[in-house]
């Protein structure tokens, strides 16, 4: 459907069927027919923000079974890979998504009775290699299990942030209101731009025409609400050849629903590849929702050194930018900039991020500290180009937090808003190889993992991953509040 003539908001959701009601039922179903099929689940997640909508779960930042098999052991069978694919260029991005999947798939074939669904967890507002990784995990079942999967599975959503796709119309909620993605600002960036909202177009426009518009097929809400998971089982059994399919979905029964009928035509010999937002992942392993994190839930361990924080901030998008105003506006904050135009006139790395973490290290022990980039976009001559350029401002970013969180006392708790910033601090600057998500501070929104494995001055200490594309402009300062022990009532508006 060309963008131009894409229908009004109320016009479609105006019309769409009634919600289902056996949530609950459906989760209890999925639970139960993992459980008995001893299906484990391995997402390869392209930023670390994947995991905002589920709990429980183990994530690693280190390759190789033995890392994968001891996450996947845990009582959701659940891993969460951080690939931050998102960040390379297309020919590493693939190479390291074949990588992880062969692994993840080499965990099951020690296990027997035992086989595991692979999730390419990806941006619900669309950015990221979308056709390259299919196309290197398809590549990497063939060479595990001699043949790929029968078909592909697009399902976007992410409930909480208001992203939504009905009408096969893929949906961002604004200040305006429901938005075709392909109207938003995320539609625009440098490397993963786009036009098409209606998400035939848009898988036809990445793969160049590869793919047809009229070949992709999709999953109605009126197939999920009304057919159930028998219609949509029935839907998926007719998948062959890698074919690619839509999801619609703007509840989390939707999502219950596809999970619960994918399950299904898995046990039937299906084999189906995802690509998903974060709330999908929470359906397939049929976890229930969980309060906020408050209060105790995010003491550890050990003990906040001095009660300050350290935020360190490199997105760029407009959210983000009026998120630090609002903070600065609400909290002492001691404002550290790292200095990108330096970076980019030649000047060395190691001294730029030093001379910020000692600027930082210094601060905290009088308050909160924010440490950031300039905000300025740092931007190349093409799409690699640019994600070269974002991948050395983050790394010297990622330094400097380092820095400051192993000099001296550091800091009690530790934000990061931007997904590849959140990524490149958890590895680069707090060597994190295994944490669990402790939760999230919103429903479905801005996960605290607990390090497991990591550097020694970051054991204890909650790690906040906070995406660059969500939440208000009150969001920060919000969250900010909530980790110094405040009280914030109702869920994040996005």
């Amino acid at each position: 459907m060309p963008a131009g003539h894409l229908p009004a908001a109320p016009e479609v959701f105006a019309d769409l069927p009634p919600a289902r009601s056996d949530g609950a039922r459906l989760r209890e179903s999925i639970r139960a027919l993992r459980t008995a099929d001893s299906v484990l689940l391995g997402v390869l997640d392209d930023d670390p923000t994947g995991s905002q909508a589920v709990h429980g779960v183990e994530v690693v930042t280190a390759g190789g079974e033995e890392v994968y098999a001891a996450a996947l052991a845990g009582p959701a069978a659940t891993c969460f890979v951080l690939t931050n694919t998102r960040s390379l260029a297309e020919p590493a991005a693939s190479e390291l998504a074949a990588r992880v999947a062969r692994g993840l798939m080499g965990v099951a074939d020690r296990l027997d009775g035992s086989r595991i669904q692979i999730v390419s967890r990806s941006d619900s507002t669309l950015r990221g290699h979308l056709v390259a990784e299919v196309r290197a995990l398809q590549a990497a079942r063939r060479h595990v299990a001699g043949a790929g999967f029968d078909g592909v599975l697009l399902v976007p959503a992410f409930i909480e942030a208001g992203r939504l796709t009905a009408a096969d119309i893929h949906w961002a909620r604004t200040s305006s209101g429901l938005v075709p993605v392909g109207q938003t600002e995320f539609a625009r960036d440098a490397a993963f731009g786009y036009a098409s909202s209606d998400l035939k177009d848009f898988i036809a426009e990445k793969s160049g025409g590869a793919v047809s518009s009229a070949q992709v097929r999709s999953l109605s809400l009126a197939d999920i609400r009304a057919g159930g998971p028998g219609k949509i089982r029935d839907v998926l059994a007719g998948l062959a050849a890698g074919a690619w399919l839509i999801a619609n979905a703007t509840e989390y029964s939707d999502l219950e629903a596809v999970a619960y009928g994918a399950l299904l035509a898995e046990r039937d010999g299906k084999a189906l590849l995802y690509r998903t937002g974060p709330s999908f992942v929470r359906a397939l392993a049929g976890l229930e929702p969980r309060e906020p994190l408050r209060g105790a839930d995010l003491r550890w361990s050990r003990p906040g050194p001095g009660g300050h924080g350290l935020i360190v901030a490199g997105s760029h998008v407009a959210q983000t930018g009026r998120q630090l105003a609002v903070l600065r506006a609400r909290h002492r904050v001691a404002d550290v900039e790292l200095d990108v135009p330096a970076l980019m006139a030649g000047r060395r790395a190691g001294e730029v991020a030093a001379l910020a973490a000692r600027q930082a290290t210094a601060a905290l022990s009088r308050s909160d500290v924010l440490l950031y980039t300039s905000r300025t976009v740092a931007s190349g001559r093409g799409a690699e180009d640019s994600l070269a350029v974002g991948r050395a401002v983050s790394a010297a970013l990622a330094s400097a937090a380092g820095q400051v969180v192993s000099a001296g006392r550091g800091p009690a708790w530790i934000v990061a808003k931007g997904g590849i910033t959140a990524h490149d601090v958890a590895v680069h600057g707090l060597r994190i190889r295994r944490a669990e998500v402790a939760g999230q501070l919103f429903p479905g929104m801005i996960s605290v993992f607990r390090p497991i494995d990591a550097a020694p001055a970051a054991m204890g200490v909650p790690y906040v991953v906070f995406p660059g594309n969500v939440g208000g402009d009150e969001a920060l300062a919000d969250v900010v509040h909530i980790m110094n022990g405040g009280v914030v009532n109702g869920s994040l508006v996005t």
